[in-house]
Parts: C-alpha cells; structure tokens; sequence
C-alpha cells in the first residue's frame, strides 16, 4: 500500500517539514524505486529547500533507509500484519491467509510491488547499508511466516518461512509483471507444502 487513508473531512495536524520530505520520498520510492528518484524531484514534490531537505536526512542513503523502516512500518506491520489476521478465522489459517491478503492487494489500484525487493534488485553491492537494509526487512517478514508456520502445526517452521516467502516474493513480482491472480495461483502451491509438512 503506497499510503495510509485518511478519513474524509477529518483536520490533520500541520507536518513538519521532515514528514513532508519523508511522506514525499514514500510516494516516490514506493511507485517509482529508490534510484529512479532523485533528491531534486523529491525537494520540489515536497515543496521544500534543498538545505531544509540535508538538515533533515544528511544523504539520499539516510533517506532511502528512513523510508525503508516507514515501509516495514505501514506495509509489513499495520498491512500484512493485520490483514492476515482480519481475514484468518483462527491462528492456524493465517499462513494461507498471507496469500489471500496479497490477492485483495494485487487487484488494488495503488498496487506497487514490494519495495524491498525493488530495493535489493537496484541497489545490489551487498556492503551496502540500503541493501542490508532492504534484506533486514524480508527478514523481519520471513520471522512472521516462521510464526505462522508454527501455528499452522508446520514440522520444520523456519524452512517452511523460507519456502512461502520464496512464493509470496514469486507472487508479488508476477503481479507487477500483469497477471493479478499471482497470489491465488501461489496459494494453490501453499496448500500442498502445508500439507506436506504437517
């Protein structure tokens, strides 16, 4: 999800200019990747001065990893998250519930991909502090599939994780490349390594 709603007709409090450049870089980053955009694109949706933009982040790195933790925040936590968890009736449905939660997002409008994998696959020098970053976030997803697998009664919970986000990563990037049923197709393969394993 490229932003959070926000309910019609309700005031919000001023951002700050911080926010401003941060919700801006979301935006950006989120449609467009993180080296397609550059700082001066971000400094005139944001409506802001270039030295107001370094007083804030001191590089387009510092940036890139703020929206990165922003993206772990709203996407993987307050989305995938609960969404799994809204649409699973019990504990034990919510693995396959990832998949179901991924097919609502693929027939969305604001569908976008995810930015971690985007990420990874722009910024590839593996010192990189963006690309650890990018990995330390699948990471904290696969942690939450590990979990799920537990729940689900999984004998091997950790390769099971490895396994599904290898599907839900599949998923998302065939969604990108047109097909909008990516996720009902992977959850059919889901069901059958769930099946084995329990």
């Amino acid at each position: 999800m490229a932003s959070r709603e926000v309910g019609v007709g309700v005031a919000q409090p001023p951002r700050t200019a911080r926010e401003r450049i941060l919700e801006t870089a979301y935006d950006l980053f989120s449609r467009d990747g993180v080296r397609a955009v550059g700082i001066d694109r971000i400094i005139a949706e944001a409506k802001i001065a270039k030295a107001t933009l370094y007083r804030h982040f001191a590089s387009k790195e510092d940036l890139i990893l703020a929206f990165l933790d922003l993206r772990e925040q709203r996407w993987t936590r307050e989305w995938l998250e609960a969404e799994t968890e809204r649409i699973a009736r019990r504990p034990q449905e919510r693995m396959l519930a990832v998949f179901d939660a991924l097919d609502e997002w693929f027939h969305r409008d604001d569908f976008e991909g995810c930015s971690f994998i985007k990420t990874l696959l722009e910024i590839r020098e593996p010192d990189s502090a963006i690309h650890r970053a990018a990995a330390r976030h699948l990471g904290v997803i696969r942690e939450k599939l590990t979990r799920y697998a537990e729940l689900a009664g999984a004998r091997d919970p950790e390769e099971m994780s490895y396994q599904m986000q290898i599907l839900m990563m599949g998923a998302i990037v065939s969604a990108g490349r047109g097909d909008p049923e990516a996720a009902r197709r992977a959850r059919v393969f889901a069901e059958l390594l769930l099946e084995r394993s329990s």
